[in-house]
């Protein structure tokens, strides 16, 4: 599940939930147990091998009746034959290769589970046409990606039972998701509840925002004070900068191919936030406020940081941020920019702006910045339907049920998630606190981002907050699993 809510915090979400490994296109039958060695360390990929089945391209229409071929993975090992529960793992916005071996894995094994994930509809290689053109991004939206889980699952399902030599029998499914495709679990609870006995919706943004500027504040709330005033005083020399050698500067960043400043600024802006959404505020801080306080130069610590760790270590493409490169429609490894551009300027928005006092970003980084690259980079007409999309969902008021909520308490994207529980409705809303717990902590441990085997919770600066959260996951799974089964027995 790799996202794209920002440029890259965005990219963040798709670094953070995708790995990047060759893959096989071949697709077997369904193959219930495959014999595997877990003696040595466990692997960070516990299924890279692709399997595919025709999707239909748009599933509100009664005319057209055209399929595409939508990417898929299963992971079996710990499947309890016959009636075991079915995990689905949504991918988000970036390609799916594969099943992680993250905590949902641990999750699998205590309740005897199949993993399955299903890649989102034109990320990846889940792509209905040969051109990204406007015109042909018209089937992609959250509406259409609900469609696709529900239609997955009916053949998934389906196909089970064919293996196993029975009809009509129904395992317990359990769906799960981080960030975006955590709002799609959410989501998916909320429009078929008769389809998944419950939902992890970690990280998951469920809450459309026009001007996000609460995603700033909290960054500097993430900061603290003395990092916080450093990030500040480093926005201004750049911008002062950028208006006297624009070019010199951006070369020092290793960005000299974003003409456009606000594309700049907006790149500069996620450099920084990435530390804290991920879990390694330190790696951006200590060294900031070292140059502070030692009179050095702020920018030039910042561009070392940048280029150290934002570009080299995290491995973010530069051209990303690019409007010219954005306006590509051809296929190509980094389209998911475009697709996920697509989704922000027509359905969720989150345009990360900054707040008009205080801020972190600069002001260049505005709403009209954001409105001027939907129409530049989609064409005119385009513009995010935000009271729509939450008047459709519910936004952080989702009427749904069985619905477990997480988020960690450095993360700016908890501010467009739910944050408060709703006992009444069993959807529990869970905020993991400590320094470095990001994005989906829950799920992958500390720090998010490069990947832990397994999400360990130790190097958390409070573990016990991690492990607190998880044992309030199990149980509320293994009670809805029993309900749906209506056994009244525990899956473990």
């Amino acid at each position: 599940m790799r996202i794209w809510l920002t440029f890259s915090a965005a990219l963040s979400f798709i670094l953070f939930l995708h790995f990047q490994q060759p893959s096989h296109a071949v697709s077997p039958p369904i193959t219930l147990l495959r014999s595997r060695n877990f003696a040595e360390e466990p692997p960070k990929i516990l299924s890279n091998q692709e399997l595919w089945f025709n999707q239909t391209l748009d599933h509100f229409s009664p005319y057209d009746h055209r399929q595409f071929r939508q990417r898929y993975y299963e992971f079996l090992d710990y499947f309890r034959i016959p009636d075991g529960p079915i995990f689905i793992i949504i991918c988000g916005e970036g390609p799916c290769n594969g099943i992680v071996n993250d905590y949902i894995a641990v999750l699998a094994k205590k309740f005897g589970a199949a993993m399955v994930t299903l890649e989102h509809r034109y990320y990846g290689k889940s792509t209905p046409f040969k051109s990204l053109a406007t015109e042909n991004l018209k089937y992609l939206s959250s509406k259409q990606a609900l469609n696709d889980l529900a239609t997955f699952r009916q053949y998934y399902q389906d196909s089970l039972n064919v293996k196993l030599n029975r009809t009509k029998v129904e395992n317990p499914w359990f769906f799960f998701g981080g960030s975006y495709s955590g709002a799609l679990s959410a989501w998916f609870r909320l429009k078929y509840p008769h389809l998944t006995c419950g939902s992890l919706a970690s990280s998951a943004v469920v809450q459309a925002v026009f001007d996000f500027t609460e995603f700033d504040q909290q960054i500097g709330e993430s900061a603290g004070p003395e990092c916080k005033a450093a990030l500040q005083e480093t926005t201004k020399l750049i911008e002062h900068k950028l208006s006297i050698n624009g070019r010199a500067l951006k070369a020092s960043f290793g960005a000299a191919d974003l003409d456009i400043d606000g594309d700049f600024m907006y790149f500069v802006a996620d450099a920084a936030v990435i530390a804290f959404q991920y879990g390694n505020p330190d790696r951006l801080c200590k060294p900031l406020v070292e140059a502070k306080n030692g009179g050095e130069d702020l920018v030039d610590a910042y561009a070392k940081y940048v280029k150290d760790y934002y570009i080299g270590t995290f491995g973010t493409n530069v051209q990303i941020y690019d409007q010219e490169f954005l306006k590509r429609t051809d296929i190509n490894d980094d389209s998911s920019g475009r697709l996920w551009w697509f989704q922000v300027c027509t359905e969720v928005a989150y345009f990360q702006v900054a707040p008009s006092n205080d801020s972190i970003r600069s002001s260049i980084v505005d709403t009209k910045y954001h409105l001027d690259l939907c129409k530049n980079v989609f064409g005119h007409g385009v513009f995010p339907e935000v009271d729509a999309t939450n008047l459709y969902y519910g936004g952080s008021k989702i009427a749904g049920t069985k619905i477990i909520f997480t988020n960690g308490s450095q993360d700016p994207w908890r501010h467009a998630s739910k944050q408060t529980s709703s006992p009444e409705a069993d959807m529990p809303s869970y905020l993991i606190t400590c320094h470095n717990c990001g994005h989906c902590s829950d799920l992958r441990g500390c720090p998010q981002s490069p990947l832990v085997i397994e999400g360990n919770e130790q190097n958390c600066t409070s573990p016990d907050a991690v492990r607190k959260v998880r044992q309030k996951i199990v149980e509320h799974m293994d009670l809805w699993l029993s309900q749906c089964q209506d056994t009244g027995r525990s899956f473990f």
